[in-house]
């Protein structure tokens, strides 16, 4: 047997789909082989004991972005991957945002400055369109070429929202070039009326923005989308759903042979709107949005993970310190829709994922590698990663099954000043984390150096049997031979 560089042994592999008693070998950057047992290898871990699995794929973050109102979080790519790593994840994709009159070529090198010389970890971007201009459509085929496969729009923000004729105009440009369209759906009109209703009763501190964008703003934004998206027959993808009738919405699609995807996030699951209620302007550090919701709500949610639904749980990683640089650049003392957005968790993603769903039983063990890497990599043309399979990247987690934690703030090894999930006890927790065969994080320690993560060029997305739409109106227009643009 052909020796290899490391070999991993005693643990028990899980996939998608089978979990087993296996040894891997690796040889170079690549998974070589699989087999019962695996002699030799310049480096042997012992995984005795432990679980087995691909590297986390962390599908929804932002690193090193400023918002439209121009404030930065507080991760850097290097701050931020080294936080995803000792979560579990050996891969994630921030988003690289176009704010309005900037040029698509002038964001991808912002992004790669930040990028190329500080993660730690293999990257990708999902590239944010908020001005549509027909020069920003041109240069979107040269970005797919490079293998950013990608985007997201926003349905809400003034300053982000592009509204449903620039949707259309993306998800047309999305179709021809076989991308995929990510969308933030709260219905903008709805959450500035609730907010201008709030200012004038004096309701203005933080427990009241989660009343300010109600259910319905979400619910009837994700159906918008949705129709939008099938009257051009394309793929997309429903960030962060926190509403049960969201969730139905899309699992009803799904149903039809919608191409459509969608996440969920921990934060739904974890905290409520009770959390924004703490005293003083404590709960400024869970203003988020899509807002958090109840414990019913979570319940429900809990029950599409388990069904199907949802594609993946994502962190949405938005770090904004509790200070001046973050959640109060406008001021302590200040009305929630001055409160910076978003909420840290990259680190805690998957395990929470873990504890409360495989060790309390709500998911299995396959479950908890689709959600967390499998479907990830699927989705977003991550072709080479998201399983532990000869050929793919050596990009693998492993995790001890009976760990138990109480979670601080050093555990995150983030650049922020707190974390929603304080306190919180888990079981389960990764011990080492390899990427591209060399390791990143083990046993609490980092092993790899700034800069020697890759940018991964992406696939189109794989929407599988997904039978798709096809809105009666072309048919007729092409009844009548008129050429309908695909």
């Amino acid at each position: 047997m052909a020796d290899f560089d490391t070999v991993i042994h005693g643990g028990t592999l899980v996939t998608a789909g089978e979990t087993f008693k296996a040894d891997i070998g690796i040889r170079g950057a690549a998974i070589a082989a699989i087999c019962d047992r695996i002699v030799g290898g310049e480096h042997r871990i012992d995984a005795g004991g432990k679980l087995v699995l691909p590297g986390g794929i962390e599908g929804h973050c932002h690193i090193a972005q400023e918002s439209s109102s121009g404030v930065m979080t507080s991760d850097d790519y290097y701050s931020g991957s080294v936080s995803a790593a000792f979560g579990g994840n050996s891969c994630f994709i921030p988003f690289a945002a176009q704010h309005r009159g900037q040029a698509i070529s002038e964001v991808i090198a912002t992004y790669d400055s930040r990028a190329i010389p500080n993660a730690v970890i293999d990257y990708s971007y999902h590239l944010i369109i908020s001005d549509p201009s027909p020069s920003v459509l041109g240069e979107l085929p040269g970005v797919f070429e490079r293998g950013i496969t990608s985007f997201k729009v926003f349905m809400t923000y003034d300053l982000m929202n592009i509204g449903d004729g620039g949707m259309l105009d993306i998800l047309t440009l999305a179709k021809t070039h076989g991308a995929l369209t990510m969308v933030h759906a709260e219905n903008n009109e709805m959450v500035k009326w609730m907010n201008r209703r709030f200012a004038a009763a004096g309701l203005t501190e933080p427990k009241y923005h989660a009343l300010s964008r109600p259910e319905l703003a979400e619910e009837e934004a994700i159906n918008r989308a949705i129709s939008l998206a099938k009257l051009v027959d394309t793929p997309l993808f429903i960030v962060h759903v926190s509403t049960r009738g969201g969730a139905e919405i899309v699992r009803r699609e799904k149903l039809a042979g919608t191409r459509l995807f969608a996440e969920t996030c921990p934060q739904y699951l974890a905290l409520t709107r009770a959390d924004l209620d703490r005293s003083g302007m404590e709960g400024a550090k869970y203003v988020c949005s899509p807002p958090l919701r109840d414990r019913d709500t979570q319940e429900a949610l809990w029950q599409h993970i388990r069904t199907g639904t949802f594609e993946s749980v994502s962190s949405d990683h938005a770090p904004y310190r509790a200070d001046a640089t973050g959640k109060f650049s406008n001021g302590v003392d200040v009305p929630y829709a001055k409160i910076a957005n978003g909420m840290p968790g990259i680190a805690m993603r998957l395990p929470y994922l873990f504890s409360e769903g495989v060790a309390k039983g709500r998911i299995t063990l396959g479950d908890f590698v689709r959600l967390s890497s499998a479907n990830a990599a699927r989705v977003f043309g991550l072709d080479r990663k998201g399983s532990v399979m000869p050929g793919f990247d050596a990009d693998i987690a492993i995790w001890n099954p009976e760990e138990r934690r109480k979670v601080t703030l050093a555990d995150q090894h983030d650049n922020m000043d707190y974390t929603p999930f304080e306190g919180m006890e888990f079981t389960g927790w990764p011990e080492l984390v390899m990427n591209r065969g060399r390791i990143v994080v083990e046993k609490g320690a980092l092993k790899a150096v700034r800069g020697q993560g890759q940018f991964v060029a992406r696939k189109p997305t794989d929407t599988g049997t997904m039978p798709g739409y096809r809105a009666v109106e072309f048919d007729v227009a092409a009844a009548y031979g008129h050429e309908v643009a695909p």
